[in-house]
């Protein structure tokens, strides 16, 4: 499949497609209304409001994504004991910022109290930033794996035929740049959960915020992509 067309359909057919989309309108307009802000006001809260219905949107699209770190949990908890116990970490923290996030998407739409959103905000991005922590402790394990495996496959490569060398070591390699496009992402978003936990200067500029969301989407607009 060749085909650019045929790409972007069947990518923007996956939840994780679209939501990377829409991810990237929301952390445009965020950079466009800081921009705009006091030079073009009028611009600048028509960007505002595309970026507030882009945030909402994209909770509606989660809902029940909690379930999907349920389910990586009972069907592929992990090859060790090492990789199972920082797998239930990571997706027990995933687990809660989706579930968490139904509730904040309720409170801002006006379903549930509006005061509610603080604190499903806080409990939300808590428990995205401690499972990507361990998410991103995951990925650099797989990564040192990785490259003591290349080098292992090179050392031996005159015992092997060298075109089952070469695949060998190009999978790796592909391997590799997924990881570090899901570590990449998992930073960025844990920069953005920081100024949901404890707001600061640099972390709640819209320019972080801004670049660090583009960073996360489009990592992962790379990692959704079909082949």
């Amino acid at each position: 499949m060749n085909d650019t067309v045929d790409k972007l359909v069947i990518f923007l057919a996956k939840r994780d497609g679209i939501d990377k989309l829409v991810k990237t309108f929301q952390y445009v307009s965020k950079l466009v209304h800081w921009h705009a802000e006091a030079a073009h006001p009028d611009a600048a809260h028509r960007a505002k409001q595309w970026e507030v219905a882009s945030g909402l949107s994209r909770k509606a699209f989660r809902s029940g994504r909690f379930l999907t770190g349920f389910n990586a949990l009972r069907r592929n908890p992990g090859s060790s004991p090492t990789f199972r116990l920082l797998g239930v970490l990571a997706n027990a923290g995933e687990m809660v910022y989706f579930f968490f996030d139904h509730f904040l998407w309720l409170a801002r739409i006006g379903v549930l109290d509006a005061k509610l959103a603080r604190k499903m905000s806080f409990i939300s991005a808590f428990g995205e930033s401690f499972g990507y922590i361990f998410f991103i402790i995951i990925d650099f394990i797989m990564l040192k794996m990785g490259v003591e495996q290349e080098r292992k496959l090179v050392a031996d490569s005159s015992e092997k035929p060298m075109e089952e060398v070469k695949a060998g070591v190009r999978k790796i390699r592909e391997d590799r740049v997924m990881r570090l496009m899901a570590v990449a992402a998992n930073v960025a978003d844990l920069i953005i959960a920081a100024a949901d936990i404890e707001p600061n200067p640099f972390c709640n500029h819209a320019v972080t915020l801004g670049i660090s969301g583009l960073v996360s989407a489009w990592a992962g607009w790379y990692r959704n992509w079909p082949s």
